[in-house]
């Protein structure tokens, strides 16, 4: 199989490295030929963060405001495939990912091309991946295929590993009791499938089931109760990124958008869940499987 395949992704710990390479190594095999790149700012940030640095980027992200990237480098100007990876961050696309999909270069590169997504974040993917799927349809590109890799523990229990990880670099079990952050081994070394699924329809041309196939094989799921959570703070991030984006002095509304956080995910969060199990949830089946086909499908 004579193809060129485009991987070009973000990283800061080495997981999505990790992620492209498992993926990546089917098509490998099967005789593609795969360039990995990855995304770099001229201002890049520090890993592990600190917790004022990490909360600092919450308004730009949330606002898709672009940071400028390195040249990308690419051996090639045109690819039969990209794969493109990706963290969402604030339950929007890191800001190093928005800003490569409104780089003029790379949109010139995915123009008319096939692209797959891949996203490894905590839990919440659904507003970033909406977001990811527009700037790939505004670019001109087709998307065929996404995934959604995730830690997959209780909410609560993903908070505190996550930051663990984010503030000490470490990616083991906190305090020998929490499991480790991120996505499992298992689930990337699963991934190996999806790039299976990806070769074979790299190899003949026909994408139209890919995302069908993916879904399938629980390469992308929904949680409903992080779907409807998920529904309910993307406004009101946006309201937070829009104040705090207005301040001369923006530590002061950081930090109130800290403890914000804490108390909406440990409190705010089961109460809402609560009402919605009583009240709307028993008469919106339908609705529900509409809004979830609506997240697992590639088509806007």
């Amino acid at each position: 199989m004579s193809k060129k395949v485009l991987a070009i992704y973000y990283t800061q710990s080495g997981q999505m490295g990790e992620i492209i390479d498992t993926f990546t190594a089917p098509l490998v095999e099967a005789g593609a030929s795969v360039e990995k790149v990855q995304v770099k700012l001229v201002n890049g940030y520090e890993f592990p963060w600190t917790g004022k640095s990490f909360f600092s980027v919450m308004p730009s992200c949330v606002l898709g405001i672009p940071e400028p990237i390195e040249p990308l480098n690419l051996k090639e100007t045109n690819y039969d495939l990209v794969v493109l990876g990706y963290q969402p961050w604030f339950l929007s696309p890191s800001i190093p990912t928005n800003s490569l999909l409104q780089s003029d270069e790379f949109k010139a590169i995915i123009k008319d091309t096939p692209v797959v997504t891949i996203s490894a974040g905590r839990n919440m993917w659904i507003n970033s991946y909406v977001r990811v799927r527009k700037m790939i349809k505004d670019a001109g590109a087709n998307l065929r295929g996404n995934i959604a890799l995730l830690d997959k523990h209780p909410n609560p229990i993903s908070f505190v590993t996550i930051f663990y990880w984010m503030l000490t670099g470490k990616k083991d079990r906190y305090l020998n009791i929490f499991p480790k952050p991120g996505v499992s081994e298992q689930d990337i070394a699963t991934t190996v499938v999806y790039g299976a699924t990806v070769a074979s329809h790299l190899k003949n041309g026909n994408w139209d089931t890919l995302q069908d196939e993916l879904i399938a094989q629980k390469a992308v799921e929904i949680n409903y109760k992080l779907m409807f959570i998920e529904a309910r703070a993307k406004p009101i991030f946006a309201v937070w990124a829009k104040i705090i984006a207005g301040r001369k002095n923006r530590t002061p509304w950081l930090s109130a958008f800290k403890y914000y956080l804490f108390v909406a995910l440990f409190l705010g969060a089961p109460v809402l869940l609560t009402l919605d199990a009583i009240f709307l949830k028993p008469f919106s089946s339908k609705r529900i499987k509409r809004n979830k086909l609506k997240y697992l499908q590639v088509i806007n």
